[in-house]
């Protein structure tokens, strides 16, 4: 095996959603993607995306703004094949990493949170898969990177929406893999642990924020370049054989 090659996104188009903060893990993922050689189109709600992605050099780059609302059916249709078109008409890539959370004691959480929540981090990831593998499957294949987390493995407290949606997202990703590995589609998953977010912001400095970092056998909470690995391996040559996985990239959380 060519090491350089089998890593490498060289001519390679990707679509990634939910990357228009530079602070969050989409925003790491989308440019690591970019780094390892793939054009990406760039996906969020936010009109934010389209300054990003002419701060990071636009078109003229390989990077291509996309404003849709992924959990309207129109918008979201829309927006897959514009991302396409701009990609040349291919699509090699997609990782879907929008998502919402909100924290809330269970008894309590309002019905629109709850929601919207399944909605983005669920419904609309299953939407976006299936548009996907559709021209995946005409090309001969792809690959489809799935962000779930800890949640899909250790459910905690206040959150019940996320955690139903991340446990939804390991499975779906499962059972998709079994449906689609046979048409040269890998469907993987990325497990973050605890990550040092705007997501998370008023949490790490609890108690409970606290006692996760306890766990983490790194000692620290992860950054967004911690992905960056991770999802190049995912979307390169180099994981031809991997499909149906959730791979945690935690500091060794889970392990404790």
């Amino acid at each position: 095996m060519d090491i350089g090659k089998a890593f490498s996104l060289a001519g390679k188009t990707a679509i990634v959603t939910g990357a228009a903060k530079t602070t969050g893990l989409c925003y790491g993922m989308a440019t690591a993607l970019h780094d390892a050689g793939a054009k990406v189109a760039l996906m969020d709600v936010s009109d934010g995306v389209f300054p990003l992605a002419e701060s990071l050099g636009g078109a003229a780059n390989g990077y291509f703004p996309v404003k849709a609302d992924l959990c309207a059916k129109a918008s979201r249709e829309e927006g897959f094949a514009r991302a396409v078109a701009d990609l040349g008409g291919r699509l090699d890539v997609l990782l879907n990493g929008a998502g919402l959370q909100h924290r809330c004691d269970a008894l309590d959480f309002p019905d629109d949170k709850w929601e919207i929540i399944l909605d983005v981090n669920l419904s609309a990831m299953f939407y976006m898969c299936q548009l996907a593998a559709r021209v995946m499957a005409e090309r001969g294949g792809g690959r489809i990177i799935n962000i779930a987390s800890m949640t899909s493995f250790v459910a905690s407290r206040r959150i019940p929406a996320y955690a139903a949606s991340k446990g939804g997202v390991m499975q779906l990703t499962k059972a998709l893999s079994n449906e689609w590995c046979k048409l040269g589609i890998n469907v993987n998953a990325i497990a973050p642990g605890y990550m040092d977010t705007e997501l998370t912001a008023n949490m790490i400095n609890t108690e409970q924020g606290r006692q996760h970092t306890a766990r983490i056998a790194a000692g620290r909470w992860g950054k967004p370049e911690d992905l960056q690995g991770s999802v190049i391996f995912l979307a390169s040559p180099a994981s031809a054989y991997v499909s149906g996985a959730v791979l945690p990239v935690d500091g060794g959380y889970l392990a404790m």
